[in-house]
């Protein structure tokens, strides 16, 4: 094994050194030290030497750990403006009224968390009162990401602010009445308060820097000034291990995002037990991120260690307090002085005469409260130095003790998470503790009261005002009375109608040449926001590189290589693209972000993200989730989709699923769309929709999945006929007949429907003259749009009944007195197209691409998921066979002619 130390070695030694004897000067020096005074003071000296060169600009590799100590020194903190004693008054009632109604609706076995808020209470009271700007404030105000645990604290908050009543607060997590409260931020439940969802757990962190980064992105483009924006994201230190919740950093740092912070509450306990029991999770997360370019600070100790601190004169404090690990911090919190004397300062002679010096009780409330987190004036100064640092986004870890005065029954205690109510004498216990006004006669038959000071109280009085000055309530959502945009120019859309001719297009295609001509409408053109990792060239959009720009920060400082081609690559600092490289996630939080805009920023956008139909909804659906909940507007496309169009790449990128998932979000409205002239119809309903003059009963706060095909084949002119941009909306239309298609049945030919969607309906067109010239059998074609619309409104029209409304399904009503079975075939498992079988009155059967995709022509993938041309005649004929209408041995003679 080769020696590290010879390696770096190595390295300086292909380094010049211009003054040898110099360098021998300041070795011999540390030698000295180490020999002297020991090395830990020679790594204290070398610490602090390589601190000063980093402040004073010398090129050196960063320090990514500091000591285990606060960023800012008590002598160093600014004085917090404010009450300070009003403000613990007003944070005491919020830590009972959080613990009450948590507590109160334990007795209907809904849950609720008690421990978070009570740890990060500090952390949201210091920015309430002097940080996060309401939506009054310039620009768009803050945009505060609540850890979703500590939602109860929130709604205390507002109970005490006079915006919810103790009615709501009894009726958290029970919702169905009209009356409660979502358990965790959920703007589509409460859209008044909760701007963002942040549970699942790591969306929260991501969604922020990519919020962030479009605030910038708004201002750049000359949308709205939102530059006096600032991003708050609130998360738990367990929560970091979610990769979501790192995924972007260097971005982050890389774009120079100072307009965000992040606050991570170092209580050290996941949900069952501690963060990093043998580590410690500061350290690390200081390291983590001062290497992606963070400016990080830390306040982990309360002022009640200034003492222990000043004692330290051998740097032996310092020392073992970088050495203890988490879990070792969280039995301190639990232990009497003896304990703590004998294991924490009992390791070190130097320590051992420290805690001489310290009475029992100082001991205690060292280890037991003193922590930064849980001190206003440690968060001040830490919110104040985030705020006012340039050119980096800031990340605050501090330190608090999970289930903090709520009693040594949830103190550290490792099961906290679970625990979901107090007792009446924990309540007391607590009432004394923060000196609240709670007569034991309030607590009638047992259940523990909610504490109200009075509408008219200073301490109100103290808060309203805080909030006036800083603009407004907060957390809150507010959709601003915007007019609705006006409809693009008609000609982008209807010049699908006529089709290709004989050119070949693939529906991706159509999709962006779409986009081209609505980027140019001269009213809503600058409002579309174009998303793609990565895979531009492979959709075929570089030709919007040179017209919209890709945007960036920092503009184009190099010459791209193809500067001398009409497609160049061009960034620019007000460029209209994000082109996010290959981060799916990233491209999903950029989008909602834009899709959100209407609601944060008072600016509709309209964006658009086109990706690989497999890779989007698969590894982004819980993000899809979030996006629904936060009630974003919008255009997924997934492109090169299906699970035989993509030839060669296989099993990875064969997508047979993405309609199923998507079909399980209630907000996706999902098309499968088969020619260009209705995509184009489908997007110019979804703009309408959207963005425009919803029809009665529409929401409006939905967004569409459209799967789009890398297959170029030529694309027919739109159908005449009335009811045909119905038809292609709601999910269903027919396409011909076979008389419409120039076929010539016989008069009594035995007749099927044929329902395709996506690019399968060529392989229905095909079998449908297959089946007239080859076996005397008629057919109709039907394009199926969306299968889930069809189900919705099936599902819909059966929910009527319950109520004693009587409607048809549109679907039923489409193929009412249609001749003969249905068949079904899409370029997905069966499942998709099966969505709506119970609801077609004739007799249904269905084809697909189930199981494993792999790698082939398309040809060859076709005939062995069974959906092709051929495949399709032969289960038309076996469909046919059953009612009698054609005989058994056709079924035979074709499978043979057909080598299946």
């Amino acid at each position: 094994m080769t020696d590290p130390h010879a390696i770096q070695a190595s390295e300086l030694d292909q380094l010049p050194d211009r003054d040898p004897e110099e360098t021998a000067e300041w070795q011999a020096s540390l030698d000295a030290v180490a020999q002297a005074a020991g090395p830990h003071r020679a790594a204290y000296l070398m610490r602090r030497t390589l601190e000063r060169a980093e402040g004073n600009g010398i090129a050196l590799p960063k320090l990514l750990e500091t000591d285990y100590v606060n960023t800012i020194p008590t002598a160093a903190e600014p004085s917090a403006p404010g009450d300070e004693e009003m403000e613990r008054k007003i944070t005491a009632w919020n830590r009972w009224n959080a613990a009450a109604m948590v507590t109160r609706g334990s007795k209907y076995g809904v849950g609720g968390h008690i421990a978070t808020f009570a740890s990060a209470a500090w952390l949201y009271e210091t920015g309430f009162n002097h940080f996060f700007k309401g939506k009054e404030a310039d620009g768009s105000g803050d945009q505060l990401y609540i850890q979703g645990h500590a939602s109860p604290g929130i709604y205390a908050r507002a109970f005490l602010d006079g915006r919810l009543d103790e009615s709501q607060l009894d009726n958290f997590r029970r919702e169905s009445g009209g009356n409660g409260l979502p358990s965790y931020p959920h703007p589509r439940r409460l859209p008044w308060l909760w701007e963002f969802p942040t549970v699942s757990m790591g969306l929260g962190p991501l969604s922020a820097i990519y919020q962030a980064r479009f605030n910038r992105y708004l201002t750049a483009r000359g949308i709205k000034d939102v530059s006096q924006s600032h991003v708050w994201a609130f998360l738990g230190d367990g929560e970091m291990d979610e990769p979501e919740s790192t995924a972007a950093l260097a971005l982050a740092s890389r774009e120079g995002l100072d307009n965000l912070t992040f606050v991570i509450n170092c209580n050290l306990q996941r949900l069952d037990g501690p963060v990093r029991a043998n580590f410690k999770i500061v350290q690390e997360l200081e390291a983590q991120f001062r290497g992606a370019g963070w400016n990080v600070v830390k306040s982990l100790w309360g002022n009640a260690w200034d003492e222990l601190f000043q004692l330290d004169t051998t740097g032996a404090l310092v020392r073992r307090l970088r050495e203890v690990p988490d879990a070792q911090v969280q039995t301190y919190q639990t232990r009497d002085a003896a304990y703590i004397r004998q294991d924490f300062f009992g390791k070190d002679p130097a320590l051992v005469e420290m805690a001489k010096l310290l009475s029992d009780d100082k001991i205690l409330e060292c280890f037991h409260l003193s922590r930064g987190g849980h001190e206003a004036r440690k968060v001040y100064a830490a919110y104040k130095a985030a705020v006012e640092f340039k050119g980096a986004p800031t990340v605050i870890l501090a330190q608090t003790v999970k289930g903090h005065t709520l009693g040594e029954g949830f103190a550290s205690k490792n099961a906290n998470h679970q625990m979901k109510k107090l007792s009446v004498d924990e309540f007391k216990t607590m009432r004394d503790l923060l000196e609240l006004p709670i007569k034991d006669s309030d607590f009638v038959d047992g259940v523990v009261p909610y504490g109200h000071p009075g509408a008219d109280s200073p301490e109100v009085r103290y808060l309203q005002e805080r909030r006036a000055a800083l603009g407004g309530p907060a957390p809150a959502r507010r959709v601003h009375p915007v007019a609705p945009l006006p409809a693009p120019a008609e000609k982008a859309f209807a010049s699908f109608d006529k089709g290709s001719g004989t050119q070949n297009v693939a529906t991706t295609m159509a999709f962006v040449r779409l986009i081209k001509d609505l980027v140019r409408d001269k009213e809503t053109g600058k409002r579309w926001v174009p998303i793609v990792p990565d895979e531009a060239r492979t959709f075929g959009m570089e030709s919007l590189f040179p017209s919209l720009g890709i945007y960036s920060p920092k503009g184009q400082t190099y010459e791209p290589v193809d500067r001398d081609q009409l497609m160049y690559y061009k960034e620019a600092k007000n460029g209209q693209i994000l082109n996010e490289g290959i981060t799916e996630a990233g491209s999903m939080a950029d989008f909602i972000a834009a899709s959100t805009s209407y609601a944060t920023h008072g600016e509709a956008m309209i964006p658009f993200y086109i990706f690989y139909s497999m890779f989007g909804w698969q590894r982004t659906a819980d993000q899809m989730w979030q996006l629904g909940d936060q009630l974003g507007r919008g255009f997924l496309v997934g492109a090169t989709a299906g699970r035989t169009t993509l030839t060669g790449e296989g099993l990875q990128h064969a997508d047979g699923h993405s309609p199923v998932i998507a079909a399980t979000n209630p907000a996706a409205l999902t098309y499968d769309p088969a020619f260009a002239y209705e995509v184009a119809t489908i997007v110019r309903d979804g703009i309408r929709r959207m963005y425009g003059e919803a029809a009665p009963g529409e929401d409006p706060n939905v967004f569409y999945y459209l799967t789009v095909y890398n297959e170029p084949l030529p694309q027919p002119a739109k159908p005449s006929g009335l009811g045909i941009d119905e038809g292609i909306v709601k999910g269903l239309y027919r396409f011909n007949t076979a008389e419409s298609a120039g076929l010539s049945p016989a008069a009594n030919a035995p007749r099927i429907q044929l329902l395709g969607s996506g690019t399968a309906i060529h392989w229905a067109l095909k079998a449908q003259r297959m089946l007239t010239e080859e076996w005397g059998v008629a057919s109709d074609v039907w394009s199926a749009t969306s299968w889930t619309e069809l189900r919705r409104d099936a599902l819909e029209a059966d929910a009527g009944l319950l109520r004693g409304e009587e409607r048809v399904p549109y679907v039923r009503q489409a193929l009412h007195g249609a001749e003969g079975p249905v068949l079904a075939v899409s370029d997905y498992m069966r499942q998709v197209p099966d969505q709506i079988a119970q609801w077609v009155e004739q007799d249904w059967s269905s084809l697909g691409a189930d199981g494993f995709g792999l790698s082939d022509t398309r040809e060859g993938a076709r005939r062995h998921f069974g959906v092709d041309a051929e495949s399709v005649v032969v289960a038309a004929l076996a469909q046919l066979a059953r009612r009698g209408e054609v005989k058994a041995t056709a079924v035979k003679e074709a499978r043979e002619k057909y080598g299946l």
